[in-house]
């Protein structure tokens, strides 16, 4: 390994997104960081899949079905993610320049569903006056409520119709605009992107910012708010390693951690590999490098499906997400269905690749979703993968060993930036900052 002799300001453990994210933000930032995997493949859990890999991975012993198409036009992510056009993954991915080596395109439709069907999520007045998920009483007042989050101004009292958003819970608001519960449920769980209905009783301020995000997401081009890499998410550990080594960062795959050192206070001192121990001021890791430190929180399970057609009532959309809100399937999670296609280079011509996913609730995850696979259509080949949730048991501040979360059930970027925001503070000390572009290299021009 030749890393005996180096001090290294962070060592990372794991390719997965929120590792490579951190990795490229503090290598920018002039650490010297040191990186490591124990697989020959970046990514970690988030990685993407061609056809032999996937098989390899689901269906041990068989080859894929000929009718699919050739290996090599699949990508396939394990765990998929849109990003916010206006959002904070997309700040990152610009403020690091790493978006020099991607090629991001539009997620075509945003769809909610309500009362049996889906329908796209309104996010504008005019929307909302033209939607099939509002009766002709709440299209009124779904767009006064639109208007009012529109017109908002915090330092003028004269927008705010008596609501102090600082201050008075989203309860508040909903009442105030007369929004019936299957409306707060797509406002709160498909605009908003909360993740349950704790939300509704505290300060509607949280709610506002997270509106006004897909609004203004939504109006950078126009069919969705949502973007997705060309070739899938596994683009996006290789570039973020690219990005850190250009600024002297070193990548190691298939490197196994054969010891974590500790100095006798407990605090990490360095790596051991090959008999080698890389040393380092802290170490930033996955869940899978330290069972001891973590905790299990939950399952989340994923079915990938494979379709030969859009699917049905998204207007022939080459992608899509669709968010099935948690009461409208009495459940406490909501499912989540992100839907792509050749479109994205992520599988062959004439396919679409389709992947549900929700948090476990009973002993039979992959029936809980069922309500998402039902709006694909026919399904022509799936792959369930029932993953533990874990969390770290600690901050990482007294061992300086800083574990991010698993990966949850959403379909967007949103709780992957807050992990990685909330370890950049506990590591750093300050918050994260994402102002302006980074400047490059002399010679990077």
């Amino acid at each position: 390994m030749h890393t005996q002799d180096e001090q290294y300001d962070v060592i990372v453990l794991g390719t997965g997104l929120t590792e490579c994210i951190l990795s490229g933000l503090l290598s920018v930032e002039g650490k010297k960081v040191l990186h490591m995997d124990k697989n020959d493949y970046y990514g970690g859990a988030s990685a993407s899949l061609n056809l032999t890999q996937l098989y390899r991975k689901f269906r041990a012993g068989m080859d894929a079905p000929a009718m699919l198409g050739r290996d090599r036009d699949y990508n396939v992510d394990l765990i998929p993610k849109f990003a916010m056009a206006s959002g904070e993954f997309t700040n990152i991915l610009y403020h690091t320049d790493v978006t020099r080596y991607l090629e991001f395109r539009q997620v075509a439709g945003s769809y909610v569903f309500r009362d049996g069907k889906i329908a796209k999520v309104p996010a504008s007045t005019a929307e909302a006056l033209s939607s099939s998920l509002l009766g002709w009483f709440e299209k009124g007042r779904a767009k006064s409520f639109l208007e009012f989050i529109q017109n908002y101004d915090f330092n003028n009292p004269a927008t705010q119709q008596g609501l102090d958003l600082n201050n008075v819970p989203m309860s508040a608001v909903y009442k105030k605009f007369g929004l019936e519960a299957g409306t707060q449920d797509f406002v709160g769980h498909a605009l908003a992107l909360h993740l349950d209905d704790s939300y509704i009783n505290q300060p509607a301020k949280d709610t506002y910012e997270r509106i006004c995000l897909y609004m203004n997401s939504m109006a950078r081009y126009g069919k969705s708010p949502y973007i997705y890499p060309m070739y899938g998410l596994g683009e996006l550990p290789q570039s973020f390693a690219r990005l850190s080594a250009i600024y002297g960062g070193t990548y190691m795959l298939e490197k196994k951690v054969e010891e974590i050192v500790y100095d006798e206070a407990g605090k990490f001192v360095g790596v051991k590999s090959d008999g080698e121990v890389a040393k380092g001021k802290l170490v930033i890791a996955d869940p899978s490098y330290f069972p001891e430190k973590v905790k299990k929180v939950g399952q989340v399970v994923r079915v990938i499906c494979f379709l030969n057609h859009p699917i049905p009532n998204t207007g022939d959309a080459d992608s899509v997400q669709i968010v099935i809100p948690q009461n409208q399937v009495k459940r406490q999670h909501d499912i989540y269905v992100a839907a792509v296609s050749n479109a994205h280079s992520v599988c062959a011509q004439g396919f679409y690749v389709a992947i549900v996913a929700t948090i476990a609730e009973t002993s039979t995850p992959e029936k809980e979703c069922d309500a998402g696979i039902a709006l694909l259509g026919q399904v022509i080949e799936k792959f369930v993968s029932v993953e533990d949730l874990y969390e770290p048991v600690a901050n990482g501040v007294s061992d300086q060993v800083f574990i991010s979360k698993s990966y949850d059930a959403t379909s967007h970027f949103e709780t992957v930036c807050q992990d990685v925001k909330d370890i950049y503070k506990r590591v750093t000390g300050n918050e994260l900052k994402l102002e302006g572009k980074v400047q490059r290299l002399e010679g990077e021009q």
